[in-house]
């Protein structure tokens, strides 16, 4: 932490954090839930799996942009004011610190208790003679028909080793001319990770498995070493948009690029010897900095395959997400008619805890079904596999209705499956439009239009999630049902601007990145700081805060004595509690067993003195939501759901068993009460229990 007394608040790095040592920390918060011993032990495996995967996906994206940024000779300073090389050098360490704190987590503590609980795991050297016999067996039937050991001669080069592939480096020595040669050879994802012992309780890396077996792949060679690893590459798209004649051709030839980007990370076991590490490292063209050795099994992401452990005793109380008392179905059993629910009133649903099934899933199905529907328009970002969502607005295209997917083809990581998606939907009849060129398409938004009476009625979903039924039970989240005629006339105009052409969209309520939101969220802030003394307050949630203009916003709200409460589940590049800068700012994360993944916004005065807005939607306070993607953030108006929105908030800012806070540039655990201090609050439990009584209780 900076010592507050010579604080500079115009030198950039003592007025901003770095986002990407932020994120370092934000993953380092998830890795402490692997460590705690109140988190469940196969929670404990799963939080390390997470940890892995998030790992990866940071060097694929944002330490690969950096090398780029250097390989350029980029030499411009991000807000904190360092360069992509500076950047690179402290995110190296901090890397490389969390890496071996995840192996002794996964060595110590976890294996320890796992093993208590009959769940062990064995290295090659631990079994005894019968289980090597029983793993020869295994070897010989299931793993060595699928290996390909590949040569590395002047006749072989060096082969391309695929991005987060694992691989055995095996150095042979030929008896006869006594020459030595490299060979690698990949485990295939076919195989499992960890090899189960008939006992079902020891798990084997099948990479040791193979290890012990190399003289097998070259009969008649001395295998003199043999050495895991695996290497992370580039995984970003450059797509140039505007002179792309096909967007979605261009994303598959990036795609295919993808696979051949620049190595940006090497990993090894940390008894590799210099011969082979040196030898891979040179192929590679990587620096001794980018190795990163474990003494764990390398990818700990594999332990997903233990987490799913027929083991409920070990893992968090399974949780039925909720139908809210107003989306019931009547008393006779039938199905109730959710335009009619949502024509008497909003409804505000907080997914996981209420049903992302019976509420949205339900909205979508039942237009699909409803001879009176005539159109639905939706966003796609990400969806998953076999989506009830997709599943019914092919039914709708099938049924003769007007039926309009945005698919955005740039969602990260999942291209590939979006393309998939937008295929389907056209061959059954969709419309699908691929988004607009420079922007990234990131509003959860449906609307759908009914015949009624003389006219039409319109009915709108905007959310905070994807309409993704996998996420949906693991991201917490909000979404609005309405049949206000204002929304419908916004969302109306927003997909005419996302399918069609249009300049000076005008929205009656909502708020649209990167058009109105950015200066309405300013407008708001400032507002604040007008009220009568003391009655400012500012209360935001979301994932991100990384714009430095919103950051100096609520730096200049603190200074005129504003109380500002953020609830930032990852990357905060505001330096909160410091004296001259930000004295009245407060800011925490809840990490746990969801993801908290809404974006809410609450300003005390922003519809006048003492009366309250609130507005949930898709936007981070970050550059990239602000200004490059097209966002919809919308106003909750109701009392009843600003009340409920207010206790969600005020859960979050009570937690003591979840929650860490950040002052200055620190992250420390919130103390948990003891014994005479109350009661705790674990808001995800106890937004569990309160979802069980909306279910019960009529909110209107």
């Amino acid at each position: 932490m900076a010592d507050s007394a010579e604080t500079d608040a115009d030198d950039p790095q003592q007025r901003y954090l770095n986002r990407e040592l932020s994120w370092l920390d934000f993953n380092g918060r998830v890795l402490a839930l692997a460590d705690d011993p109140a988190t469940p032990l196969l929670e404990r495996v799963k939080f390390l799996a997470i940890f892995s995967a998030n790992l990866d996906e940071f060097f694929q994206v944002r330490v690969a942009g950096l090398k780029d940024q250097i390989a350029a000779g980029v030499r411009s300073r991000t807000p904190d004011g360092r360069t992509a090389g500076e950047q690179l050098a402290l995110i190296t360490d901090r890397a490389a610190e969390l890496s071996a704190r995840a192996d002794a987590i996964f060595l110590g503590p976890v294996c320890g208790q796992l093993a208590e609980a009959g769940v062990r795991f064995s290295t090659w050297a631990q079994l005894d003679d019968d289980d090597r016999e029983w793993l020869a067996d295994e070897f010989d039937r299931r793993i060595f028909p699928v290996l390909t050991p590949l040569a590395v001669d002047p006749g072989h080069p060096f082969p391309y080793i695929s991005s987060l592939s694992l691989n055995l480096g095996v150095i042979v020595r030929d008896p006869v001319t006594e020459e030595r040669r490299f060979a690698r050879v990949k485990v295939p994802p076919l195989l499992p990770r960890f090899v189960v012992m008939p006992d079902g309780e020891r798990f084997v890396p099948v990479e040791q498995v193979i290890a012990a077996h190399t003289a097998e792949l070259f009969p008649g060679m001395e295998v003199e070493d043999s050495v895991a690893f695996r290497v992370t590459r580039n995984a970003d798209l450059t797509v140039e948009e505007e002179e792309a004649d096909d967007l979605l051709e261009a994303i598959e030839l990036e795609l295919r690029r993808r696979r051949f980007g620049k190595a940006v990370r090497l990993e090894v076991e940390d008894d590799i010897s210099s011969e082979s590490l040196d030898l891979i490292r040179d192929e590679l063209e990587l620096d001794e900095a980018d190795v990163f050795a474990h003494e764990a099994p390398i990818s700990l992401d594999g332990l997903w395959s233990v987490y799913a452990l027929d083991r409920d005793d070990l893992k968090y109380n399974d949780f039925q997400p909720v139908t809210q008392r107003r989306l019931h179905p009547d008393e006779d059993d039938a199905e109730r008619n959710i335009f009619t629910v949502v024509s008497e009133g909003d409804v505000l649903v907080h997914h996981p805890y209420d049903s992302f099934a019976s509420s949205v899933e339900e909205f979508i199905r039942q237009a699909a079904r409803d001879p009176h529907v005539l159109t639905i328009k939706l966003t796609l970002y990400r969806t998953s596999g076999d989506s009830p969502i997709i599943a019914a607005l092919i039914n709708a295209a099938e049924r003769g209705k007007q039926v309009v997917a945005l698919v955005e083809l740039k969602a990260r990581f999942d291209e590939e499956n979006n393309i998939e998606w937008a295929r389907r939907l056209e061959r059954s009849g969709v419309h699908v439009v691929y988004g607009l060129v420079g922007l990234k398409t990131h509003t959860k938004t449906c609307l759908i239009v009914r015949e009624e009476g003389d006219g039409v009625g319109r009915y709108c979903h905007v959310g905070t999630g994807n309409y993704n039924s996998k996420t949906a039970r693991l991201y917490e989240d909000f979404g609005l049902l309405t049949g206000d005629p204002a929304f419908g006339s916004d969302l109306t105009q927003l997909f005419n601007y996302l399918t069609g052409y249009a300049r000076d969209v005008e929205y009656e309520k909502l708020l649209v990145a990167p058009h109105t939101l950015r200066p309405r969220i300013v407008e708001l802030i400032r507002r604040e700081r007008e009220a009568p003394k003391g009655t400012g307050h500012v209360v935001m949630k979301m994932n991100s805060l990384v714009d430095a203009d919103m950051i100096d916003e609520l730096y200049a709200a603190s200074g005129d004595g504003v109380r500002v409460d953020l609830v930032v589940r990852g990357i905060c590049c505001l330096r909160p509690g410091v004296p001259g800068l930000s004295d009245n700012i407060t800011v925490r994360s809840i990490v746990g067993r969801y993801l908290e993944h809404s974006r809410v916004y609450r300003f005390a005065n922003g519809g006048g003195t003492a009366k309250p807005v609130h507005y949930i939607g898709s936007a981070d306070l970050m550059p990239r939501n602000l200004d490059r993607r097209v966002e919809a953030v919308v106003p909750i108006e109701d009392p009843a759901l600003q009340e409920q929105l207010d206790q969600v908030l005020g859960v979050a800012l009570a937690d003591d068993q979840l929650a860490w806070t950040q002052r200055d540039d620190a992250w420390r655990k919130v103390p948990r009460r003891g014994e005479g201090d109350g009661v705790g609050v674990e808001a995800h439990l106890q937004l569990e229990e309160d979802a069980r009584k909306r279910s019960e209780v009529e909110m209107r």
